[in-house]
């Protein structure tokens, strides 16, 4: 017997939360009436417990409910984005200092401020 669940492929577009990622699910649709091909996307809420990271694609499978929004989890990372890993994992750590502020002159400070309480 094959399993019931759902099962959609998609993008991991946010990690800010605790085992949770956002995944976005595009397909391609023709419009009933026009017959235009139409592109809609949909965005889910996935369990996490993989470690998904930006721009990875993954497989989310239908679950019980886990929280208000979450009826999904991750099953498997199918691809990591290279463009991301590469400049994590580059290893190259430049160290990045603020640029200096000019030195005032001595003799503007020096100087009474215009409309000055003389």
């Amino acid at each position: 017997m094959t399993n019931p669940r759902r099962r959609m492929i998609g993008t991991v577009i946010g990690t800010s939360m605790t085992k949770t990622v956002v995944v976005r699910v595009d397909r391609t649709v023709r419009h009933p009436l026009y017959t235009k091909v139409v592109h809609r996307s949909e965005k889910f809420l996935a369990h996490d417990e993989r470690g998904c990271q930006k721009g990875d694609r993954v497989e989310i499978v239908e679950s019980r409910p886990i929280s208000r929004r979450k009826r999904w989890v991750v099953e498997t990372v199918l691809a990591h984005d290279r463009r991301i890993h590469e400049v994590a994992g580059s290893g190259a750590e430049t160290e990045v200092t603020a640029p200096a502020k000019p030195k005032a002159d001595a003799k503007a400070s020096a100087e009474p401020k215009a409309g000055g309480g003389e």
